[in-house]
């Protein structure tokens, strides 16, 4: 359980006339990951994937308005009555979002998703047991075989910190335009194009969204679009992209298995307002997404890739998947933490021919029974 006790005196009149007040002590906190404010009286935060109430208080909500505003302020946004909905980013990149009243009954709140100074990379998953080297090394064949590729997960599932590990796999000489609501993405590869969607305010500035972003992506010359997330009508925009020459794009989705990925894809698709049939929008994803990778925030707060599953067609209406890998939990130990092990279902992938043509040859063992480890890195 975390203690953010107030600091000196003149700390806190410091972060008060400088900083964000008693948000600093958190923010400068490197085990917090995410900041919740519910109002001025009740602050929780997370820390190793669990959540807790914090000790740290505001004054009044007076106060917690005052420091929403000195976070907006430096992108020209004020949050009152008029405009009680605010996104904004910290310097650091970190994400915020903020609610005032009409709109926060209780008080306002305020949701801090930090960034961390240091990216994590595939060999911090490993550490974690996010997943295994075994499901390590067909995820980089499928990335570097540019294979359209659709994370799912829940809300805190670590699905953009896996869509910037994937991301990373892709090969230094491709030219790569990432789109997202709030830049959270950090690519290595020198030929990156950063776009970012923005709101309109009452100063005029026109709307931007992801949708637009990703039509005009394909003006741009790109060999990968990577999209943060897919929550509108940009779903249909980027099943063209992938199914018209940009092979190897990756996306994220909420949906809680791949199953489920495909159904709200498919609504997601039809909120773009174009009345397509059924059948012709699960043919377009059929045709476009060639993997799912499911990931989960298990009840210790671990996260894991519950699931990696190909899509091999689609037979009359119905879109065909095959799973690959699973994680099977099987209880958990003294300390309440989630035990299992990860392991292949015996089917070979579907795409391994095109894995062969791209220097991947994996051994058929990888496929069978539980997950090893001696394969990432191997080509």
């Amino acid at each position: 359980m975390p203690e953010h006790a107030n600091g000196t005196f003149a700390q806190e009149v410091v972060d008060e006339i400088v900083g964000y007040g008693p948000l600093e002590a958190l923010l400068s906190d490197a085990s917090v990951t995410e900041i919740m404010v519910n109002g001025p009286h009740q602050v929780y935060v997370e820390q190793a994937g669990k959540v807790y109430l914090s000790p740290t208080r505001f004054l009044n909500d007076a106060h917690v308005e005052r420091i929403i505003n000195r976070i907006v302020a430096p992108l020209g946004l004020q949050a009152d009555a008029s405009n009680p909905l605010v996104d904004a980013r910290l310097p650091d990149g970190s994400r915020v979002n903020a609610i005032v009243r009409p709109c926060a009954i209780d008080g306002p709140t305020i949701t801090i998703r930090k960034f961390p100074e240091d990216r994590l990379g595939i060999n911090d998953l490993l550490r974690f047991g996010t997943l295994d080297e075994d499901m390590a090394l067909i995820l980089k064949a499928a990335v570097v075989s540019k294979l359209n590729i659709l994370i799912s997960g829940g809300t805190g599932s670590g699905k953009t910190t896996l869509l910037n590990v994937l991301s990373g796999f892709i090969p230094q000489g491709e030219r790569i335009v990432t789109i997202e609501d709030a830049a959270e993405l950090r690519l290595h590869q020198p030929h990156v194009v950063r776009l970012e969607a923005r709101r309109a305010h009452d100063n005029g500035e026109r709307t931007v969204s992801i949708r637009d972003l990703v039509i005009n992506s394909l003006r741009m010359r790109p060999e990968r679009i990577v999209v943060g997330e897919c929550r509108g009508g940009e779903a249909l925009d980027m099943l063209q992209a992938m199914n018209t020459g940009h092979d190897g794009s990756l996306t994220t989705i909420h949906a809680n298995t791949p199953r489920d990925a495909i159904s709200r894809l498919e609504t997601l698709v039809l909120m773009a307002g174009m009345e397509l049939p059924i059948e012709i929008v699960r043919r377009q994803i059929a045709s476009a997404i060639q993997l799912i990778v499911q990931q989960a925030r298990l009840r210790d707060g671990s996260r894991k890739i519950v699931s990696i599953s190909e899509i091999t067609g689609i037979e009359g209406t119905y879109v065909v998947m095959q799973e690959l890998w699973r994680f099977d939990e099987k209880g958990q130990d003294q300390a309440d933490r989630v035990i299992g092990e990860f392991s292949g279902t015996g089917l070979r992938p579907f795409y391994n021919d095109r894995f062969e043509m791209h220097g991947f040859k994996l051994p058929p063992r990888m496929f069978l029974g539980k997950g090893t480890t001696s394969s990432f890195g191997r080509r």
